[in-house]
């Protein structure tokens, strides 16, 4: 592969800036093209970071209310709104001002302006003051991400009617918030919302929360979202949507029965997931192809139909996540520079509700759909002497591992902190790991970490907390 002699990328989002600082450290020269004044993209301004700061918020407000159980009475919170928006929006300006100071340093070279193809090797770039430039390039990596989804036949642009970054920048706390969506975007900004103190509904069209998710780890995530939240509504979709005087009139339809009953609400939130984000881009001229879905189809090296133009994060499919855009968009630019680089089969996903969801590998479902012999192990917080110091009893630790071998195959986890215990089972994944090999890897007690580790030991029946006879050998053929 013959070296670019130069890079320019389009969205400085967990895809653009990391290719961008690695393709620098690298030597190349860099051209990062945003249209926002900051860099970070949807993930540090509109998405991962501030929801993770409001959701932080939302656990402190519960365990003042559920001290009561440890012998502690706390006064109910006042919720200062301005104050808890200024503390969220200094934590992402913190962060993209660092992002800023690290582009200088390493040289890159960043431009403002909105970008669409003239031909398939240049750009025009319109910067804020309207004025309008040529950029050609040699190579090029799109990296611009994704967008909230609107269903067809919503009133887009209605003052009650949010998308996930309305919800994020906390314009008011109302009294009634309808979600739309049970996945991990409408559980986890309704789970801010109700922790505020708004009364929170949740329709989902499908029969269960977080679809695609392990059922092993709903169930603790249900039990909990049920008594925080006012309703949750499953195989239920939005047939309507008209003015209130209280806000909104929703007409919601059971899609087993088809009965529909209409209720008020002060806003309603649509969280049905992100689409690709190709506005404006005119990918046409360059000679790119989107999917059905609106993807930029790309090889697996991240190739579009345009040889000299890439594709990497969410706009190039999914999983929309922004620590696989990350990893995706630098593997990319090593193997540019000719360095080898291979992409991960084993990417970790996290759902920072409370409990905390996070999977790694393959899901029960996906073993079974595929007819792999497996065994499964399920270790119970309820047995981890530091969840009940927590009084967190609700988790549990799942290890799906193949019987005859011992290989992992995948795990899962729901209870706090879950997305930092994943990292774990990322690693023995990536490496190749057995149950014998996390079995035997020294967890700290008490931690919740050893839930891993008990796990493990729970699949050979030699499990220190919990009593799981082992099957005996089977008997030698002679």
């Amino acid at each position: 592969m013959t070296v670019p002699p130069s890079l320019t990328i389009l969205g400085a989002g967990p895809a653009g800036y990391p290719a961008a600082f690695l393709a620098a450290d690298l030597g190349l020269p860099v051209t990062l093209v945003e249209s926002a004044p900051v860099l970070g993209g949807t993930c540090l301004h509109r998405g991962c970071i501030p929801s993770k700061s409001l959701l932080h918020a939302a656990r402190l407000l519960a365990d003042a209310s559920e001290a009561s159980a440890l012998g502690l009475e706390f006064a109910p919170p006042t919720v200062r709104l301005d104050k808890l928006r200024d503390w969220k929006n200094s934590v992402t300006d913190r962060l993209a001002q660092g992002l800023a100071q690290v582009a200088k340093a390493r040289g890159v070279r960043v431009v403002q302006a909105t970008a669409s193809f003239a031909s398939p090797a240049q750009l025009l770039l319109a910067a804020p003051d309207g004025s309008i430039q040529p950029h050609d390039f040699g190579t090029l990596l799109i990296a611009t991400g994704s967008a909230p989804a609107m269903p067809a036949g919503f009133p887009a642009g209605h003052p009650h009617l949010w998308d996930s970054t309305t919800a994020l920048a906390l314009p008011g706390i109302p009294t009634d918030l309808l979600v739309v969506g049970g996945g991990y975007i409408g559980l986890e900004l309704g789970s801010v919302y109700a922790a505020l103190g708004s009364r929170v509904t949740v329709v989902e069209m499908t029969g269960g929360l977080l679809p695609g998710v392990d059922r092993d780890l709903i169930v603790p995530l249900a039990k909990r979202l049920r008594a925080r939240f006012h309703a949750i509504h499953l195989n239920t979709r939005v047939a309507d949507i008209a003015e209130d005087p209280a806000g909104l009139r929703v007409t919601l339809e059971n899609a087993q029965t088809g009965e529909k009953r209409e209720e008020p609400f002060s806003k309603a939130l649509v969280a049905i997931g992100r689409r690709p984000f190709t506005d404006g881009l005119e990918i046409q001229h360059a000679g790119i192809v989107a999917g059905e879905r609106g993807f930029i189809l790309a090889n697996p090296d991240g190739r579009t139909a345009n040889p000299n133009v890439y594709a990497a994060g969410d706009v190039a499919g999914n999983p929309m996540l922004a620590h696989k855009a990350t990893h995706e968009a630098r593997a990319l630019v090593s193997r540019l520079l000719g360095r080898e680089a291979r992409l991960s089969a084993h990417i970790p996903a996290v759902v920072f509700t409370d409990p905390e969801i996070a999977w790694v590998g393959r899901t029960e479902a996906q073993i079974a759909e595929q007819g792999l012999p497996v065994k499964i192990s399920k270790f119970p917080w309820a047995a981890s002497g530091r969840a009940l110091t927590l009084d967190r009893a609700d988790g549990v630790t799942k290890i799906l591992a193949d019987p005859g071998t011992g290989k992992l195959l995948g795990v899962a986890i729901a209870g706090p902190g879950a997305g930092d215990l994943i990292s774990e089972a990322a690693l023995a994944l990536e490496t190749g790991a057995t149950i014998a090999d996390l079995a035997r890897t020294i967890h700290p007690h008490p931690t919740l970490s050893e839930t891993l580790g008990e796990a493990a030991d729970l699949h050979e029946g030699l499990c220190a907390s919990l009593y799981r006879p082992a099957k005996p050998p089977r008997p030698s053929a002679s």
